[in-house]
C-alpha cells in the first residue's frame, strides 16, 4: 500500500500547522447554513473560514483562509434532505455531505490563503458534462505566477437511491513547488461544484483508501475522474432550491 503523501504547509493563523507537521484540515462546507435543506442561492461563504462569517451570519473556524464574493455554498441532497440536483451519494465523510462551493456567476471563484501553503492539497469534485480547472497562484486572487494548474473532466455517473445528476464526487491531488497564497476554481457557472478541500493530506478529507490512489494524480496535469457516462453528454444547469 502506497503510504498517504502529508503536505507540509506554512504557518498558518487559526493552528493550521502545529510542530514540525502541518494538521489536516479539512474545509467540508458543511455547517455555514445555519439549517438544512438550505437555498443554495442565498448562502455565500465569504469570510466563514477567516474568523469571520458567512452571508447566513454563520461563524466558522479562523484557517485564515477567505473566499471570493461569488463563492457560493451549495445544499447537497442527503438521506436528510432534498435541496438540489447534486449529491456525493453516500460516500466519503457522513460529516461532509450537506454542503459544497460552487459558483452561480463568472467563470471561476477564489480561495485566498494570505499567510501562504505549500507542496499541494487535495479535494474533491463533480461535474456533469463540462469541463474544469484547478489553479495554483503565488499572489492572493490569482496574481502573481503560476505555479499548477489541474485540468478537471466530465466525471459524472450514476448514484443509486439519490436523485442526483451530479453524482458522486471523484478525488483529485495536485503538488507544486514554491508558495501559494490562492487557488482559482474554474469551470462552467452552475456547472461544477466542489468539496472537501483538504490541507496536510493527498486524500480530501485525510482519510486514505486504497481504492484512492489509483484516482489520485499528483502534478500539474494530474487528474482523477470517475463514472462517467457518454450518453449524458447534455449540458444540465444544477437545480437549487
Amino acid at each position: 500500500m502506497r503510504k498517504a503523501l502529508v503536505f507540509a504547509t506554512a504557518a498558518m493563523v487559526g493552528g493550521m500547522a502545529t510542530g514540525a507537521q502541518a494538521a489536516i484540515i479539512d474545509l467540508t462546507f458543511d455547517g455555514i447554513a445555519p439549517t438544512y435543506p438550505f437555498n443554495s442561492s442565498s448562502v455565500f461563504i465569504e469570510n466563514y473560514y477567516n474568523g469571520g462569517t458567512s452571508s447566513a451570519g454563520t461563524t466558522g473556524p479562523n484557517y485564515g483562509i477567505s473566499f471570493s464574493s461569488n463563492a457560493l455554498n451549495i445544499c447537497l441532497n442527503d438521506v436528510g434532505g432534498s435541496c438540489s440536483n447534486t449529491s456525493k451519494g453516500g460516500l466519503g465523510d457522513p460529516n461532509s455531505r450537506e454542503g459544497a462551493l460552487f459558483f452561480l456567476s463568472g467563470s471561476s471563484t477564489f480561495m485566498d490563503v494570505a499567510a501562504g501553503f505549500t507542496t499541494g492539497f487535495s479535494f474533491n469534485y463533480v461535474s456533469f458534462s463540462e469541463s474544469g480547472s484547478v489553479s495554483v497562484w503565488s499572489g492572493l486572487d490569482g496574481t502573481g505566477t503560476l505555479l499548477a494548474t489541474i485540468s478537471l473532466s466530465p466525471n459524472a455517473g450514476s448514484c443509486p437511491g439519490y436523485n442526483a445528476g451530479f453524482c458522486p464526487f471523484s478525488p483529485v491531488g495536485v503538488t507544486f513547488s514554491g508558495t501559494a497564497e490562492s487557488v482559482e476554481f474554474a469551470g462552467v457557472e452552475n456547472q461544477i461544484v466542489f468539496d472537501d478541500v483538504t490541507f496536510g493530506s493527498s486524500t480530501p478529507g485525510g482519510v486514505p483508501e486504497p481504492s484512492t490512489w489509483a484516482m489520485m494524480a499528483l502534478g500539474f496535469a494530474g487528474l482523477g475522474f470517475v463514472g462517467y457516462r457518454k450518453s449524458k453528454m447534455a449540458k444540465t444547469a444544477i437545480s437549487i432550491a
